[in-house]
């Protein structure tokens, strides 16, 4: 006598909020990287920028400024690098929000949203392919500033210290870029809003001259910009020139200055922008 038994296929255990927020953001991001690399371009152009602004800061203005006494060329290149590296990782801002604005005017955004995933993690998944193409152009920037000049003076440690912070800093920086990718209609507009503001806050530093030189008014602005907090941060760990002198706080602690700004503004920026994108789907 054959006795049978209704077996019911396992179902898998429901995960929970963190581990299905995290697994969804894993399988968006791994999306945006393939689609990365069938636009082969877009990552080609986003490594040929930063390459030309290493060559022609260093050569033009190359001895013409003086960086700790001396007006110095090679002195200026290892002075300069920190900025352009800072630079180069919060310019993928602009990036970050024309490929969700493009996702967005394709009607993409409100199929993911028509699928069982985490709210958030459409966005956390885009941010975090971006951070994977900004790590890949500061090492070919990094390979780049070796030819010119450019050297680490305090050890690799301290350097891997930097090259974190400035990740971190893109990382923050993209979730701006998110916000206002959400906020436009077309990607055209997303990449204008995204640097339009980004040029004041990248010359209104010390990344490429000594805030002493600037007139009195503009200097606190610059020492307490939090691009300038990384910049200092940078070349405190790199061991390069043109470490600012100020009574600044940011100035005077730039490694915990840097941390807690890209900290703060991924707090803010990833709130709004989630929120934003729970509004515009909704």
């Amino acid at each position: 006598m054959t006795t049978l038994i209704d077996t019911a296929p396992e179902v898998p255990a429901p995960r929970g909020g963190l581990a299905r927020s995290v697994a969804d953001s894993l399988v968006v991001t791994r999306r945006n990287l393939i689609r990365m690399t069938r636009i082969p371009e877009m990552v080609i152009f986003g490594l040929i920028q930063p390459v030309m602004f290493v060559i022609l800061f260093s050569y033009v203005f190359g001895g013409s400024l003086n960086i700790g006494g001396t007006t110095d060329a090679a002195a200026y290149r290892e002075f300069l690098m920190a900025g352009i590296f800072a630079q180069t990782v919060t310019f993928a801002t602009a990036g970050a929000g024309a490929g969700i604005a493009d996702d967005m005017s394709k009607g993409l955004v409100d199929r993911f949203r028509s699928l069982p995933m985490a709210r958030g993690a459409v966005l956390t998944g885009r941010t975090l392919a971006d951070l994977v193409q900004t790590t890949l152009t500061v090492v070919v920037l990094a390979v780049v500033g070796l030819l010119v000049g450019w050297r680490i003076h305090e050890g690799v440690p301290k350097a891997l210290g930097a090259f974190a912070l400035l990740l971190l800093l893109g990382y923050a920086f993209s979730w701006i870029g998110a916000l206002i990718g959400l906020s436009v209609r077309t990607p055209e507009a997303a990449t204008s809003g995204g640097l339009i503001w980004l040029f004041p806050v990248t010359f209104v530093s010390n990344a490429f001259v000594n805030p002493e030189q600037m007139a009195s008014w503009i200097r606190p602005i610059a020492e307490w910009n939090p691009f300038s907090a990384t910049v200092q941060a940078c070349r405190e760990l790199f061991g390069n020139p043109g470490v600012v002198q100020s009574d600044a706080w940011p100035m005077q602690h730039p490694v915990w200055a840097s941390l807690l700004w890209s900290l703060l503004i991924i707090a803010v920026f990833r709130t709004l922008a989630v929120r934003k994108y729970r509004s515009a789907t909704a």
